[in-house]
């Protein structure tokens, strides 16, 4: 699956009250893997940043004189994100100023160009409840190296949000190479294997091992009354559960 993680810089907090894009950082991921194909702009608001923003992002209006207007970068970006699950942190932020410069150009809203968004802000507050949710303490938890973020950068904070994103769902991986079913690997779906190919050998407990073993279940023995299950079930029960005298054992389909 195609996966954008997505950031922008603005002028300020206020999409409605005239606020502007200035800054947007994408980064690609096929797979759950960094593909480096990338997109970075910097763009020309039409007005100053307001004083706390610049604190934030320490990009000068000077800086954006000379930049390029959204309208100009808008068919490039959504041709970019066409299709693809959209990754923010506090997504109804960025996606506010995106549905308004959209609007401005006339066009449909941010959501009817993407196949979806997700919220890692919104992820992070259901896994870390009560807890600092910024991208700053993700990073910190998480073992995300942040060290380079002295101020807030678009490209750069897709790129540690990517990093923040895939550990947030470290869970999702699966045991088995990822193979989609045409041989391509950055399907992102586990293929079914048989693995009644594979045997496994048999290893068999030394002396001392029994000896250790059998310790055990008679201690069992005496807390339980006599009633340890080892020791009531027919020796040849246990040998069959072993598996076939061929010194290897089956694995199950999987």
């Amino acid at each position: 699956m195609r996966q954008i993680v997505l950031d922008t810089e603005t002028t300020g907090l206020s999409a409605e009250d005239g606020d502007r894009i200035i800054e947007i950082g994408c980064v690609e991921l096929l797979g759950r893997k960094l593909t480096g194909n990338n997109r970075h702009f910097y763009l020309n608001p039409e007005r100053d940043s307001h004083e706390d923003a610049l604190k934030v992002h320490g990009i000068s209006n000077e800086f954006l004189r000379d930049k390029p207007l959204f309208a100009s970068v808008a068919d490039e970006l959504l041709e970019y994100l066409a299709g693809a699950e959209i990754i923010i942190h506090n997504a109804a932020f960025d996606v506010a100023f995106l549905d308004m410069e959209l609007q401005r150009l006339g066009k449909p809203a941010f959501m009817g160009h993407v196949g979806s968004v997700t919220d890692t802000l919104a992820m992070a507050k259901e896994m870390y409840p009560g807890k600092r949710n910024s991208l700053d303490a993700l990073c910190d938890r998480l073992g995300v190296d942040n060290s380079a973020r002295t101020l807030h950068g678009a490209l750069l904070d897709a790129e540690l949000l990517a990093d923040v994103y895939i550990n947030l769902t470290r869970g999702q991986e699966a045991l088995l190479i990822d193979i989609a079913a045409g041989g391509d690997a950055t399907g992102g779906i586990a293929a079914r294997v048989d693995l009644t190919a594979f045997t496994l050998p048999v290893l068999l407990a030394s002396e001392q091992e029994t000896a250790a073993h059998e310790e055990v279940l008679t201690q069992l023995d005496k807390a339980s009354g006599g009633k340890t299950l080892w020791r009531t079930r027919p020796a040849d029960d246990a040998l069959a559960a072993a598996g076939p005298s061929t010194g290897t054992v089956p694995l199950p389909v999987a």
